[in-house]
């Protein structure tokens, strides 16, 4: 037999051998000796060989094992050492030189332009180019330029690989570019890693580009033909000064709300100020353009009562539950489905409706993640923004230059943004107090829109209590944890996480609590020195830069265990960045 070739006995010991085991087993002689002691594998396991593939390193060699086709517990088995190592080398070797797609783009390069003084404005693009096309000859792999702020590199799965160790060292050397202007100098990187083709290659660097930009920017998005990663998304997204988008964004919507039979507008499962401040401007839309629409709501928390009753009581809105927008979608050939203050189908208020209607438009201000809505007619997803009612009230002003919103609709959308932006503490761009004093000017009431967040007593306490017992690290970390079971559990965890930033030396808060189905919440707020988005997302959660949320199927203690351990790899890993 022209391979080693050895037999087990029903004891387990080798009981014959040919000379060739020599290459498997360095030992003189292994008669006698057991067979998972030589190499780890238990008998049993050899039953299925010749079916499930065992794989055998020994002495910087690979041996595939094989057994004789009538292999029976009962009886001796013979074992067949197949050497796979030079066809497992060349096959490594085509695995490393697989080609694989990068796509490179400049964040707010227009902003960026616009904002440096007239000596910089050909320094900061020429030294981008040479720092991008420095880090492409590092890994052997040529960089062209397709756009003034976009790049194309073709690498070798091998070199990517490298690249992804250094952990995209490139967006860090971008960021460090020295240049008097407001916000960060910053890249977006996706890229497109496929068995199948070069063009799916391709196809999944431009979407992991994408993601990467609706994440904000400045980081690194790998798509391969199962999986996304990211990496960096240190600074925190840039504020847009250019409008066109969002008037371009008002034309189609214009269009699409015209040339509807009806129009369903909904948020996410339990809907905050913002999520139902934003369905009730995207209402007005419809209704100046004389057009049917409800807004979908199976059931909302005690935080939003006061607004929801108002909405209800008036009697101008068509409010519906699932039931009866499922009957609309299905009874009408055209119709369409706008979704605010949320991108992900498993959190909107009603997943089968995506699939029920002919259009989707999707407005949202949150970071775009792997899962997010896709094929929409129109999505405007900017998660520079404070809320996603900033983004309805700059869509209005450019629906009709007549106001057309009412008094109780502008409340609504301010209170939206009072709510996402802690009463414009944090998150709020000029952009945002811009659409704030619109809002005012179309009659908001802010003492109003005050008694929308007045809380219950009890509410009220479980806050105080939760402050009160606070846990404050030494690094201006802290936590809390808030009694639960209510549905207003996300909801006071949230406020709970911004106050807490309001104590001196802390950087981030992190609240815990329990939500009605008893999964654990965690509520993440940072000042900017912490991307709390980047630490929800382990625990299937997301959000923005400096405010974050998810929710776990674990309890409390274990929760609390993962996320410091997180938090403290997060802290030593920025710690070694800096050095």
């Amino acid at each position: 037999m022209p391979i080693p070739v050895c037999v087990v006995g029903t004891d387990g010991t080798v009981v014959k051998a040919n000379p060739l085991m020599k290459d498997v087993i360095l030992y003189e002689d292994i008669i006698g000796a057991k067979f998972f002691t030589l190499t780890g594998i238990k008998r049993e396991q050899l039953i299925d060989a010749n079916e499930e593939e065992i794989i055998l390193e020994k002495n910087e060699k690979s041996f595939r094992l094989r057994v004789n086709e009538e292999a029976d517990l009962n009886d001796d088995i013979v074992v067949f050492f197949d050497d796979r190592t030079a066809r497992e080398g060349f096959r490594a070797k085509l695995e490393s030189e697989r080609a694989t797609m990068v796509f490179i783009n400049i964040d707010n390069y227009e902003e960026l332009l616009a904002s440096v003084p007239e000596e910089y404005k050909r320094v900061i693009p020429s030294q981008i180019d040479s720092i991008v096309r420095k880090w492409g000859v590092a890994y052997e792999s040529p960089v062209m330029s397709t756009d003034d702020n976009t790049y194309v590199m073709v690498s070798t799965y091998g070199k990517t690989q490298e690249i992804i160790a250094d952990n995209f060292s490139v967006l860090d050397e971008v960021r460090n570019i020295e240049a008097e202007v407001d916000f960060p100098i910053s890249i977006s990187i996706g890229v497109g890693i496929s068995e199948e083709s070069l063009n799916e290659a391709t196809d999944l660097a431009q979407s992991a580009l994408e993601l990467a930009l609706g994440r904000g920017g400045d980081q690194a998005v790998v798509k391969d033909d199962e999986h996304t990663k990211y990496y960096g998304g240190t600074s925190q997204t840039v504020e847009k000064n250019n409008r066109g988008k969002a008037r371009v964004i008002a034309h189609a919507i214009k269009n699409l709300v015209n040339d509807a039979d009806k129009v369903l507008i909904m948020g996410h499962r339990w809907p905050d100020m913002d999520s139902f401040g934003a369905a009730i401007g995207a209402y007005s839309i419809c209704r100046f353009l004389d057009k049917d629409a409800y807004i979908v709501c199976e059931e909302h928390n005690d935080a939003i009562d006061t607004i929801f009753e108002q909405a209800v009581d008036s009697e101008e809105y068509n409010i519906v539950k699932h039931d009866k927008a499922l009957q609309l979608a299905a009874s009408h050939k055209n119709v369409l489905l706008i979704v605010v203050d949320c991108n992900r189908p498993v959190l909107v208020e009603c997943p089968d409706l995506l699939s029920k209607c002919s259009d989707i438009v999707l407005i949202d201000h949150h970071r775009r993640t792997e899962d997010s809505l896709q094929n929409t007619a129109v999505s405007y997803v900017e998660s520079y923004a404070s809320s996603a009612s900033e983004l309805v009230t700059e869509i209005i002003q450019h629906i009709s230059q007549k106001r057309f919103v009412t008094r109780f609709e502008s409340e609504a959308m301010l209170a939206g943004i009072m709510v996402d932006t802690n009463n414009f503490s944090g998150r709020s761009g000029v952009r945002t107090f811009e659409a704030a004093a619109w809002l005012k000017r179309s009659g908001a009431d802010t003492n109003e829109v005050k008694r929308y967040f007045q809380t219950e007593k009890e509410d009220f306490k479980t806050k105080a209590s939760a402050i009160a017992k606070a846990e404050f690290r030494d690094d201006g970390i802290v936590f809390a944890r808030t009694k639960g079971g209510t549905s207003n559990a996300t909801i006071i965890n949230a406020q709970v996480a911004d106050e807490l930033l309001m104590v001196k030396g802390v950087k981030a808060s992190f609240v815990f609590g329990r939500n009605m189905k008893g999964q654990t919440i965690i509520s993440a707020r940072s000042l900017g020195d912490i991307n709390v988005q980047f630490l929800m997302e382990k625990f299937g959660g997301g959000g923005h830069f400096t405010s974050a949320a998810a929710q776990v199927n674990e309890k409390y203690a274990d929760v609390r265990e993962q996320l410091e351990e997180q938090i403290n790899e997060y802290l030593n890993k920025d710690s070694d960045e800096d050095k």
